[in-house]
């Protein structure tokens, strides 16, 4: 058996005293020619596929999760960094931070559809289901509008470029993380206007970002210090924060368990409790590895994806962490 399930296992240890198991190691996934840095991944749960940025590589990783192996490796791609799986369409859509642009594959064949170029540094994807658009961030500070077949629609001007950006399902506001310019960029994706900024003071670095509707508050992931902000919506204030992992890259709310995890570099994924809107706790820090600073959490699944680069001894790798109650 390999060290995975030891290391999890003993993870349990440094949960908050009385707190629940919060994730519990559920296997790891090889992914055997890949080199270089891990960037994000993306689901297709009805399928059973989790697919892979794998931008060191310049290879997409098709990732069979009940199978737990890699079905097809493709090649291709200049740095490839944000992902998306359009369930409607059957698309796949990768956006490339070398030559910036946006590809849409086939989800069966996984042959290339359509390609959009960008100025450059293609990055985080969103999809909108409801209007069957894709937003991509890009560039020295724009995200591209497009349709689920890859026409451009449209374009929104940023202060500098974005990372992690959040839709809300219920109103036309895209949240959007632009640390170099230190604040959060609040669009209207009906108007593809920038109406609202709210500054990121209490740290820099705002990368990751999720998005609790039902409450009204969007979770930010800042590097320096390491910190979780939690933002009103409405009034686009701090509410609270907490220490969490460093070097983050990727966090998720998981609305069903009211909790948060976040991924970081720093070799551990720290889990947050809501306890209300306003109040929250640290009730574990999960270790993983160097360097492991992104993941991707499956609601329909109940399952956290976590990915591993090669460093020394260490394989590549998708290790799986199951939700406990």
């Amino acid at each position: 058996m390999r060290p995975l399930f030891v290391v999890v296992t003993l993870a349990a240890g440094v949960f908050a005293q009385g707190a629940p198991e919060a994730l519990r190691g559920a296997g790891s996934i090889p992914l055997p020619r890949v080199e270089g840095r891990i960037d994000h991944l993306a689901a297709d749960p009805a399928g059973g596929r989790v697919f892979v940025a794998a931008l060191g590589n310049n290879t997409l990783e098709i990732v069979d999760v009940n199978g737990n192996s890699v079905t097809k490796s493709v090649p291709g791609f200049d740095e490839p960094q944000g992902i998306r799986y359009l369930p409607e369409s059957r698309r796949i859509v990768v956006a490339n931070g070398g030559n910036g642009a946006v590809m849409f594959l086939d989800g069966a064949t996984f042959a290339l559809t359509q390609t959009v170029k960008l100025s450059g540094d293609a990055d985080n994807v969103r999809y909108d289901a409801k209007s069957r658009r894709v937003y991509v961030g890009y560039g020295t500070g724009a995200l591209s509008i497009l349709d689920d077949g890859g026409k451009v629609l449209g374009n929104v001007k940023l202060a500098a470029h974005p990372e992690s950006f959040q839709l809300e399902a219920s109103g036309p506001r895209i949240f959007v993380n632009v640390p170099s310019a230190g604040h959060i960029a609040v669009v209207d994706r009906d108007k593809q206007t920038v109406t609202a900024t709210w500054p990121v003071t209490q740290a820099r670095s705002n990368y990751p970002m999720a998005l609790d509707e039902t409450n009204r508050r969007l979770f930010i992931g800042c590097r320096s210090p390491a910190k979780l902000l939690v933002y009103d919506t409405v009034t686009g204030r701090v509410v609270t924060s907490a220490d969490i992992v460093g070097d983050t890259d990727d966090l998720f709310y998981d609305a069903a368990k009211k909790r948060i995890y976040v991924s970081g570099g720093e070799g551990f994924i720290t889990v947050v409790e809501q306890q209300d809107p306003d109040h929250y706790r640290t009730i574990g820090k999960v270790p993983t590895a160097a360097g492991a600073r992104t993941a991707l959490f499956v609601p329909e699944l109940s399952k956290l994806f976590l990915a591993v680069p090669h460093r020394g001894s260490q394989r590549a790798e998708i290790r799986v962490f199951s939700v406990a109650n």
